[in-house]
């Protein structure tokens, strides 16, 4: 059955997207690289580099301290015979309150987990893929403001709600997450302080990144295009 549901989702991918302007008219059609969005879905791979990339994300912080890293217990709390009491040889023993923890949290654990980049950029394809499947991509040709305003950014996303498939964008979480090709300060200042959308270099997209998101607008297509296929070439 999952062999069935994979050719399913590989073959009802479109094999072009409209573009559109920051004013939301649509500007023409592009092909879509077969390579980066006619993948089919594998969930066993996607949740296995999410989970990599989030544990390698992680900065520990829980830390506890053994019965070595506590203050005190420098001598025997009381003798080792005679009392009627049990024995014990430190004030440090995890029993006692006060003590050291016994297996607890440490800062210095390493959570990190290997993954291969051949995997990485097949998952990759693979959310974009299904991504392109749920209507969920949107090609801007170009994003640009004048000065750095939110006002201007509330401006385009307005002019985008009006296209059919893209009225969700009015979402209140995580609603889109805008790949752009090049750093540009005027536009980041632009849209930061909307809460529903963020912003970054395409050059840092991931699966878990994106699967954050419903929406992904890709800016500058036809560059952005050649950047993905190249993530898969062979050096």
């Amino acid at each position: 059955m999952e062999k069935t549901k994979d050719k399913k989702i590989q073959t009802s991918v479109k094999t072009e997207l409209s573009v559109y302007s920051q004013e939301g008219k649509e500007m023409g059609k592009m092909e879509l690289p077969k390579r980066v969005f006619n993948m089919p879905w594998n969930a066993d791979l996607v949740h296995q580099v999410v989970v990599s990339i989030e544990s390698n994300a992680r900065t520990p912080i829980a830390h506890t301290k053994g019965r070595g890293d506590v203050r005190g217990g420098g001598h025997k709390p009381w003798r080792q015979k005679g009392t009627g009491r049990a024995r014990h040889g430190s004030r440090r023993s995890p029993i006692w309150v006060g003590g050291g923890v016994t297996h607890g949290p440490l800062s210095e654990k390493n959570y990190g987990k290997k993954i291969n980049k051949k995997m990485k950029t097949q998952a990759l394809y693979a959310v974009l893929s299904r991504k392109v499947k749920d209507k969920e991509i949107i090609l801007l040709d170009t994003l640009n403001v004048s000065e750095p305003k939110t006002k201007n950014a509330k401006e385009i996303l307005a002019s985008l709600q009006k296209v059919k498939n893209f009225k969700g964008l009015s979402k209140k979480k995580n609603t889109a997450y805008i790949a752009l090709l090049k750093k540009d300060d005027a536009v980041i200042k632009s849209f930061r302080n909307i809460g529903n959308i963020s912003l970054g270099k395409l050059s840092d997209i991931n699966p878990a990144r994106l699967l954050n998101f419903k929406y992904l607008i890709i800016t500058n297509p036809k560059e952005s295009f050649t950047f993905l296929e190249g993530k898969s070439s062979t050096k």
